[in-house]
């Protein structure tokens, strides 16, 4: 994860979405890493995306390629973003999913008799020692759709030993791709004035 990041909005601008409860992105202003999980036809992907204080967005995301349940996709990307957490260096943190189960197991709110999940509740324990602050919250899947958006990416991925995926950039356009083709007029004039003439003949 080399080079440059810019700030990212996950929201695409001509698209407006109502969901009900706090916007997670405006009440907290910490660390905070986004994860989620996803499955298809083609396979199982989880992404995480960790977002710093100054709003900046470093992502990932995993193809994974042994047989799982639903909740263990869900274990697997929470554990993918601690990870990166960690590997960045952060100390505080706030974790962001939106399966109600998981974020309750977690915090010892609600049991589970699933011998699978177990080793993830263990493991994502000792991960947890290694911050100083940090707090699990349950969103909808509205406000995790940049998660589940990597996720499913990496699901449908056919991805071999043999290849390597560069980072794929994300960007905003704020106008239409052919605004920036007009060309410079040579007689000073501009570029609608033939147009202009036009319709006013």
């Amino acid at each position: 994860m080399g080079g440059e990041y810019e700030p990212l909005k996950t929201y695409f601008p001509d698209e407006e979405v109502s969901f009900v409860g706090e916007d997670i992105t405006e009440t907290y202003d910490g660390w905070r890493v986004f994860f989620d999980g996803a499955a298809n036809f083609k396979g199982v992907g989880i992404g995480a995306v960790l977002v710093s204080e100054t709003g900046q967005h470093y992502s990932v995301s995993t193809k994974l390629r042994f047989s799982c349940t639903n909740n263990m996709v869900e274990y697997e990307a929470c554990i993918l973003g601690l990870k990166l957490s960690i590997d960045m260096s952060v100390q505080e943190l706030l974790v962001i999913g939106d399966l109600d189960l998981l974020i309750h197991q977690v915090l010892g709110e609600w049991a589970t008799k699933n011998t699978k999940i177990f080793p993830y509740l263990y493991y994502i324990q000792e991960l947890m020692k290694r911050f100083t602050k940090i707090e699990f919250k349950h969103v909808s899947r509205i406000q995790n759709e940049f998660a589940y958006t990597l996720a499913t990416l990496s699901s449908m991925i056919q991805h071999t030993e043999k290849n390597f995926i560069n980072p794929i950039p994300v960007g905003t356009h704020n106008q239409p791709a052919y605004c920036a083709h007009v060309e410079e007029e040579t007689d000073g004039n501009p570029w609608f004035h033939d147009i202009k003439e036009y319709l006013a003949k």
